[in-house]
């Protein structure tokens, strides 16, 4: 379970915004989409796969721009 202790003279927002961080770094909003359906394991392998190709594809398209400014 996910805490946050709103220290003295701390305002509300601030807080939430820690709250925010920690909640999102945990995972939760993650786990609570991909079991709000059911998702065959097929399906979960293909999308696995997709989401690594896309990874590896955005990480050269980076390298490759540094490359490209280093040479300038």
């Amino acid at each position: 379970m996910i805490e946050v202790t709103v220290k003295k003279d701390e305002p509300l927002e601030r807080a939430m915004k820690r709250f925010q961080k920690k909640f999102q770094k945990a995972g939760v909003f993650k786990e609570i989409k991909q079991h709000s359906y059911y998702m065959k394991p097929s399906d979960e392998k293909r999308m696995k796969r997709a989401k690594a190709i896309r990874r590896q594809r955005r990480r050269a398209r980076r390298s490759n721009s540094k490359r490209r400014r280093r040479g300038r």
